[in-house]
């Protein structure tokens, strides 16, 4: 298959997911689609390596991966990460859930090491399900390797339908109030900073720290060369840290993000601005789909019980304690489990379904800001308290409990 066949037969999957949203206004959200078709072109004609072959091999992905993080950072403010204490308290809240439920269900039907591997990728991402299929793997568990990636692959199927229809029927009550008046936009964490942020903007279009220079030097490659620094700065001081405390150079690309556009060094959105923002989600979201190239039909047969069942009780755990936790923090409970619901699969997922709900939702450009405030920082910032931080520090503990079988 040629590059540029591979290119278009990926590209028209990504718009066909568009298509299906669009007409079923988010009730089917794009990603699934996607997914779907995804896993149908591998299980056929599809080569494995197609979107290495199409030019997102994986070099490329992780690279987009680091200017997306630094750019997600930008989004937020110190404070704003302050005043979303109620989001991190219900993303954690969610976890606990998971575990337990995980733990107490999955012990009454499979065996230690099934539960030990299981927990870690369904409370985050492609890291910690690599961490614990390689635990598998040099315990010699072929098939608990496999299952991790698969948990990973699959357990996007349940959560983005079910954030999708929970998001939208939380944007349905919040243009109610606004509708009715009783909106308090006050609350909203991102109202008031937002407003600041747009003024300075439209007086400074260089950032605080290079206010002094014209406007004319802010050119893309500028724009491009500030976020890589702070991503390579990330990636500095993640391996500077290594001997002492192993963290993500990720979650550093998000602080680090969040400090570059709070002191000046980098502008709100710049990937926005560069112009490079939807090409790197395009990139992205083709890796991340890539994951399903690893999945066979013979495999998810072997694997479908433990799968429904672990997967289950996880989506059940996230709904109880989110549930709870929302309840105490007055937060409603549609907001609370789509916080918990990251878990399954953070970003670019979270940021793509809450932005498809709002503009399904709505075309009115200010109803667009009430929804886009009340909603898109708890979902960016509960996938990643989930997927980029707490499950990879559990996959980092859990996988030294893999107990290896008897010879």
């Amino acid at each position: 298959m040629s590059q540029m066949l591979a290119l278009v037969l990926l590209l028209l999957i990504l718009y066909l997911g568009d298509i299906v949203s669009i007409r079923t206004k988010a009730w089917v959200p794009s990603v699934f689609v996607c997914a779907v078709l995804f896993l149908a072109g591998y299980f056929t004609f599809f080569p494995k390596d197609i979107v290495a072959r199409a030019g997102i091999p994986k070099v490329v992905a992780v690279m987009f991966m680091y200017l997306l993080v630094v750019n997600m950072g930008t989004l937020l403010s110190v404070k704003e990460l302050l005043r979303q204490w109620k989001t991190i308290v219900i993303s954690l809240s969610g976890i606990v859930g998971i575990i337990i439920v995980v733990v107490i269900i999955g012990y009454l039907f499979f065996d230690y090491n099934t539960v030990i591997v299981a927990i870690p990728p369904l409370v985050g991402g492609i890291v910690s399900a690599i961490i614990m299929a390689g635990g598998a793997a040099k315990a010699g568990l072929q098939d608990l390797a496999v299952f991790a990636i698969i948990i990973y692959v699959m357990q996007g199927f349940i959560g983005y339908p079910l954030t999708s229809i929970m998001l939208k029927r939380e944007g349905r009550r919040v243009l109610k109030q606004y509708h009715d008046g009783t909106w308090n936009t006050s609350n909203d964490p991102k109202s008031t900073s937002n407003k600041q942020e747009t003024e300075s903007s439209d007086e400074h279009p260089m950032p605080k720290m290079f206010a002094m220079f014209s406007a004319s030097y802010n050119t893309t490659y500028f724009i491009f060369l500030r976020i890589a620094i702070i991503g390579f700065f990330a990636y500095y001081v993640a391996k500077v840290l290594d001997p002492i405390i192993s963290i993500s150079p990720f979650v550093l690309c998000l602080l680090f993000g969040v400090i570059a556009a709070s002191c000046g060094f980098l502008e709100r959105h710049p990937l926005k601005k560069a112009g490079g923002f939807g090409l790197a989600v395009m990139g992205l979201m083709l890796f991340i789909f890539d994951t399903l190239s690893q999945a066979t039909p013979e495999m998810l047969v072997r694997l479908i019980t433990p799968l429904v069942v672990f997967i289950l009780a996880a989506v059940l755990g996230m709904f109880i304690f989110s549930l709870i936790a929302g309840k105490m923090l007055n937060v409603s409970r549609e907001m609370a489990f789509s916080i918990a619901l990251t878990a399954l699969y953070g970003f670019p997922a979270d940021y793509i379904i809450t932005n498809e709900v709002i503009n399904n939702l709505t075309k009115n450009e200010k109803e667009k800001e009430v929804l886009t405030r009340h909603m898109l920082a708890p979902m960016l910032i509960g996938g990643f308290i989930s997927v980029t931080i707490v499950s990879v520090v559990l996959a980092g503990f859990m996988v030294n409990m893999i107990v290896a079988p008897a010879t």
